[in-house]
Order: structure tokens, then sequence, then C-alpha cells
């Protein structure tokens, strides 16, 4: 990869945590230690990053314009330059995430003023002294921010500038559909899916299978398989296994982000993609064993 900044255009989210031992209980009360932090996978790649070396990490994204200080300040505390655009009618994507026992998340999502931004949000001088763009899946899931996403795409092929992409959900990939986010997302060079997702993309089964065939459409496929590591493929070929360090998860909200940031800062930095995803694999162990999405 070129040395240079790296640029998230993503989804910046109020996450509530909430961590439950025993089942819920429907109609009556479980007891959850709940929290209320700052979030979105976008803007969690963006700190991941940042926490794993990349010096220059900036961040475009649509916030509720009351609570945009919140967000902006929690990123700069992070070592993130925020680009935010506030939102007077729509208020700040929040996401209720239910945390099992086992440490396996679920997501209720409202994507408030997440999936507002806009073309006109996006200028190719953002593109100024990147050396990568990161692309945070979410965004493709609505006409409005995919119309702004593929923008970025096109301008940042045409000054040179690498671009990423991480597929985000697989059960908003159903509803989207699968030829229309592969669609938006051609001439990406890399994309980060998880298993799930990158089953859902090719119909095939199996990781490993399923990123071959992606291969073929993007250069660098960054799978991840949970506590299993990740696999590279290139071109056809997996081309790497890497296997994460044994932990006791806590919360697993938002370690498919932490690989992310720490992948694509990695690589910034000159790393293989086999050595980023090492390093990836290490900030997915690091995030499961703190609560929330960020470092």
């Amino acid at each position: 990869m070129t040395a240079g900044a790296l640029l998230v255009v993503g989804d910046v989210v109020t996450d509530v945590v909430a961590r439950h031992r025993e089942p819920l209980a429907p109609a009556t009360d479980t007891a959850a230690q709940i929290r209320t932090l700052p979030g979105g996978a976008g803007a969690n790649a963006a700190c991941w990053a940042a926490r794993t070396g990349c010096p220059d990490v900036r961040l475009l994204g649509r916030v509720g314009a009351g609570d945009a200080p919140w967000h902006d300040l929690a990123l700069r505390r992070a070592g993130v330059r925020p680009l935010l655009v506030a939102d007077a009618e729509a208020p700040t994507a929040t996401v209720i995430a239910l945390v099992d026992a086992a440490a396996e998340r679920t997501f209720l999502t409202d994507s408030g003023a997440a999936l507002r931004l806009a073309r006109g949000d996006w200028s190719p001088d953002l593109l100024e002294g990147v050396g990568h763009l990161h692309l945070s899946g979410y965004l493709f899931f609505a006409d409005t921010s995919r119309d702004a996403v593929t923008a970025a795409l096109a301008d940042a092929r045409a000054a040179g500038v690498p671009v990423s992409v991480d597929p985000a959900s697989a059960g908003f990939l159903k509803e989207t559909g699968v030829a229309r986010f592969l669609a938006a997302a051609r001439g990406a060079d890399v994309l980060l899916p998880n298993a799930d997702e990158a089953c859902l993309l090719t119909g095939l089964d199996g990781p490993e299978a399923a990123a071959r065939a992606l291969s073929r459409r993007f250069p660098v496929v960054a799978t991840t398989l949970g506590a299993a590591g990740a696999l590279i493929a290139e071109a056809g070929e997996v081309t790497a296994r890497v296997g994460a360090p044994r932990v006791r998860p806590l919360d697993t909200t938002g370690a498919g982000d932490a690989f992310t940031g720490a992948f694509l800062a990695a690589r910034l930095a000159g790393a293989s993609p086999a050595e980023a995803a090492g390093a990836g694999c290490r900030a997915g162990a690091e995030a499961v064993r703190r609560i929330g999405g960020r470092p």
C-alpha cells in the first residue's frame, strides 16, 4: 500500500450494550449490565487503526446534531480526526447490542443519521494526503449513502488511492441483495468479509471456497473466522491462514472492526496481507476482552 493517511467513510453509532448472563425472559425482567458507548463499524475500525499504529486516521460520517460533540470528542481521544456532518433532522444511529453469557451478540439497529450521508457530504478534496480509503459496508444498504460511497470509490480509483470495503452485515446484505452490493463495491482492492458474509456473497458453502471465489473479483480478500483466525485469498487461491490468540471473550461486539482497523494500519505500514491479518487477529483478540467495540 501507499504511505499516507487512512480515510474511513462509515457509520458513527451510539451503542447501548446489554450483557445478560441468563437467557432473555419474555414478558418480564432479565438482569443485565448496561452501558452506553460510542460505536459504529466504521468509527470502531478507525479507532483500532489509530490504536495499532496508524498515525493519521480520518473519519467521515453523519451524526445527529445533538450529540455530535460527544462523538467528536470520543474520536479525538482515540486518535482519530473526525470529519462529522451534523444532521439537524435525524438522530445519531443507535444499536442495542444484546450480549449473552457466551459473549455472542445480537444487534437491534436504528440507522438514524448514518445512512443519510449524502453525495454532497463527500468531496474528492478529502483524498488529499490519503494513502488508503476504507468504506463501511453499512453505507451500501441505503440509496442515499450508497450513492455517497460509490462516488468516493470512483474518485479514489481515479486518484490512484487503494480502497477497501467491509460488507458489515449478512442480515442487511440479504435485504439489499448480493448483486446490488457487489455492483456498488466493484473496483475495491480489498474485501473484508466474515465467513457468513463471504458465503452469502458467493452462494458457496465454506469460507475457503467463498474467499477463493471473491478473490476473483477483488485482488485481496481477508476473511475473518472468529476464534479460528482469518484467511487471505488472492487471484482465486487461499494464500495464507492465520490463527487467532486464545482468549476468554467478554463481548464480541466490534471484533471484526478491530481486525479491519489493525489490518489496514499494518498494510499502510508496509505489511503483507498475511502479516496484516496477523495484526488484525491480535487486535480482534484484544477487542473481545473488553466491553464495546472500541479500544
